[in-house]
């Protein structure tokens, strides 16, 4: 059971042949970052398998998933919504009130990003339209400021379980280890 209410991340948009890579980086960021869960909407089956595949090799916990709408997510989320967009908020201004409201009140998040243009509904429906920059960006850099943020910094301390691999951090070069489960 964990600590703190969850942090879902909800891709919205997943446009075949053009956002692969881009789907698939904001799950691997969702999971680096302290997200629990990725749902991921439209035909984004190979980006979920290659989180789950990275989720196993390098430790979890986290969770993706696929769906056709987040329609009923959204409508049905018990917690609170934040829509990630260029349009929103300044981040500096809101993310203490989502963050107190996140840990104090416990409740659960559900950060929205989209890919092509977002439906008016999920700006009505979030309780925060958050805007990173009011320039042009990447919603894979817009979640990572904003889960940097919401964490501050904590994320990068976090422990991984059942990893099978580790990266050993070094000055210069790459190093992999194989995880000992003694």
């Amino acid at each position: 059971m964990q600590d703190t209410p969850e942090v879902v991340v909800l891709r919205l948009g997943h446009r075949p042949g053009r956002d692969d890579r881009m789907t698939t980086h904001v799950a691997l960021t969702a999971r680096a970052l302290g997200a629990d869960r990725a749902v991921l909407v439209g035909e984004a089956s190979q980006a979920a398998e290659t989180v789950a595949d990275i989720t196993d090799r390098f430790g979890g916990p986290f969770e993706v998933t696929v769906t056709d709408s987040y329609r009923p997510l959204l409508r049905d989320w018990s917690g609170a919504v934040v829509h990630l967009t260029m349009y929103g908020e300044p981040v500096a201004d809101v993310t203490p009130g989502i963050r107190d409201r996140h840990r104090t009140d416990a409740e659960s998040l559900l950060l929205v990003v989209g890919a092509g243009k977002v439906d008016f509904e999920v700006y009505d429906h979030a309780d925060w339209n958050v805007g990173v920059t009011n320039q042009p960006h990447s919603e894979v850099a817009a979640l990572a400021v904003f889960l940097d943020r919401l964490f501050e910094g904590a994320e990068l301390d976090r422990e991984w379980l059942d990893a099978e691999r580790r990266v050993l951090p070094q000055e210069t070069g790459k190093r992999v280890e194989e995880v000992d489960d003694e």
